[in-house]
């Protein structure tokens, strides 16, 4: 592939500030002036919704040349998509910086997905939708497009708010229940696409989608694009990994009692077709796994630790000349907390869960560590009054040494 040319212009770009959610009851732009409780009853899940300057005034998270800064590292997912001569063509990365196409050739786009972890000003731009649980926000990927670029009409199975940055993008859109792909496509692309509706969306404006309806957007020039999306795991992956998790809560609580108990049938005849299944050994499974039961706490248990796990290419950050402890209280009652943009904190009445790792809610923590989650920040003035409690340093000072929270609060 050709070289892109290094004397690109950087474009103007978010500010690294921790912008917040609106309240529910709260009207704002983002939503087309109308408040989150207002959006969730009519539009979430039911029907797409274009709004016009969602975020006046807005910059790209990332300038062009940062965005291909990225592709060569190895925890950063992103894809390449050309339509060369008619042709789509999928790569994955890493890749070399001199392995995109150039900036002033047509028809490719690059995907960058959770740029969220990676940049502070893509993840304070992401936590403006934090109006819908953690649990269900995934990540903000970056499509950057020349012209003519996109990755040809398709649908999604989650919930997507699609926010231009930069440049310009046409979307159409439709509802079809004609839900079949092209074959021997490296892409996802429907066979008929059917669009009802069209929009040429600007630097500030959103289109929001429900699951599965069907929509194509084209670079009209040069353009980048945030798709802000949310975690919609199948029915068939719930029920995997939820076995799995109860498995194990039953290994883990089985006791010693039990501990060597196999299968045995005492009452087993001799048989005539030894290679017929037994029906005694059916019987005596089944009522196995009949005594298998499990509750809404063990559910929850499951969902917590589930939703929290960080993905597979997270990588943490340890700091470098970390502090002793003693040094780590007193630059926080100095600068305060937050956490790591890579960090996921639940909770729910008497369980907290960060990055996959169930723990007991206790009655002090429950002073802080909800605030901790739903703001992801503690201030000085919490900090200064709560550092007496040296089970609570003893946890922040852990979680510093693993790189799941910063003690730099500008930034």
């Amino acid at each position: 592939m050709p070289k892109r040319p290094l004397n690109a212009t950087p474009a103007p770009v978010f500010p690294a500030t921790e912008a917040r959610a609106p309240l529910p009851d709260e009207p704002t732009p983002l939503l087309g002036k109308r408040t989150p409780r207002q959006f969730m009853r009519r539009y979430w899940q039911k029907k797409p919704l274009l709004i016009r300057q969602a975020i006046p005034g807005l910059a790209a998270p990332l300038a062009r040349d940062e965005l291909f800064a990225l592709v060569d590292l190895d925890d950063v997912e992103l894809r390449l998509i050309t339509h060369f001569r008619n042709t789509w063509n999928l790569e994955h990365g890493p890749f070399a910086p001199d392995e995109l196409p150039s900036v002033k050739k047509r028809e490719w786009t690059l995907l960058v997905q959770g740029v969220n972890l990676h940049d502070d000003r893509a993840h304070a731009l992401m936590n403006r939708f934090r109006f819908i649980p953690d649990a269900r926000l995934d990540d903000l990927i970056i499509s950057y497009a020349t012209d003519g670029g996109g990755i040809g009409p398709h649908f999604d199975s989650y919930d997507v708010f699609l926010l231009q940055v930069h440049g310009k993008r046409r979307w159409r859109i439709g509802a079809q229940r004609d839900l079949s792909l092209k074959s021997g496509l490296p892409l996802k692309i429907l066979q008929h696409f059917e669009p009802e509706e069209e929009w040429l969306l600007e630097p500030g404006d959103m289109l929001y989608l429900p699951p599965h309806i069907a929509h194509d957007g084209i670079a009209e020039g040069e353009c980048m694009t945030c798709s802000i999306g949310f975690r919609a795991p199948s029915a068939h992956e719930l029920t995997t990994q939820f076995l799995y998790h109860l498995a194990e809560r039953m290994e883990d609580t089985s006791g010693a009692a039990n501990a060597g108990a196999r299968y045995h049938d005492p009452a087993q005849p001799p048989v005539e077709h030894p290679a017929a299944l037994p029906p005694l050994l059916v019987e005596r499974v089944g009522s196995i796994l009949a005594k298998i039961d499990w509750n809404e706490k063990d559910i929850a248990g499951f969902l917590g630790s589930y939703l929290s796990e960080p993905k597979s290419n997270v990588v943490f950050d340890p700091p470098e000349g970390a502090l002793n402890q003693q040094k780590f209280v007193e630059r926080v009652k100095k600068t305060g907390i937050k956490l790591d943009r890579k960090t996921n904190l639940l909770y729910q009445a008497n369980t907290y869960f960060v990055n996959g790792e169930p723990n007991a809610l206790s009655a002090n923590a429950k002073k802080w560590l909800p605030d901790l989650a739903d703001t992801r920040r503690l201030e000085v003035k919490r900090l200064v009054t709560l550092t007496d409690d040296s089970a609570m340093t003893s946890l922040l000072y852990e979680w510093y040494r693993a790189g799941w929270i910063q003690t730099d609060l500008s930034v």
